[in-house]
């Protein structure tokens, strides 16, 4: 199973639209996640229409529209993967620690908000993963997405991703 992992997309305040790269990645993935921030519900529309499977939450920049449609914390078994998706884990220190606790039960936690790529592992086993954002880098050098495959319950073969600048 071939997983597509965004978050932060902030569309159209940070860019116009996704970038082509992500979007060709769409249809290879048996499942889309992104960890929130979506800012206008076209985008949710439209990964819904070019997606097998989507599993999203909402974040601290989204209205009514689209906390109406999406959940805070999304829960997903992936063949046999416990996977989880929220928006916000709070400060880089700790982080660890507050999700290991928060979210005993998963073996993997997708989250945003920072824009800054994570991938660790709590001393539980639980894997923490921030795709960091396809259109704002922030202070980042690039804007990034990340892709994992799932096998047998076990999360394989995550790599994060940078996108050229945008013109």
């Amino acid at each position: 199973m071939r997983l597509l992992l965004m978050s932060d997309t902030h569309l159209p305040r940070r860019a116009k639209e996704l970038p082509a790269r992500l979007l060709a990645e769409l249809p290879r993935a048996d499942a889309v996640i992104h960890a929130g921030d979506w800012v206008d519900a076209a985008t949710l529309d439209l990964l819904e229409s070019r997606s097998t499977r989507l599993i999203g939450v909402y974040g601290n920049n989204d209205g009514p529209d689209l906390r109406a449609r999406l959940p805070e914390v999304a829960r997903a078994e992936l063949d046999g993967l416990r996977l989880g998706v929220v928006h916000e884990t709070g400060a880089a220190q700790g982080r660890e620690r507050r999700c290991a606790d928060r979210f005993p039960d998963l073996d993997v936690l997708v989250f945003g908000h920072s824009h800054i790529p994570w991938d660790t592992t709590t001393d539980t086993g639980l894997r923490l993963l921030n795709p960091g954002s396809p259109t704002d880098r922030r202070r980042q050098p690039y804007c990034t997405y990340m892709t994992a495959a799932v096998t047998g319950g076990r999360l394989t073969d995550v790599q994060l991703h940078r996108l050229p600048p945008r013109s």
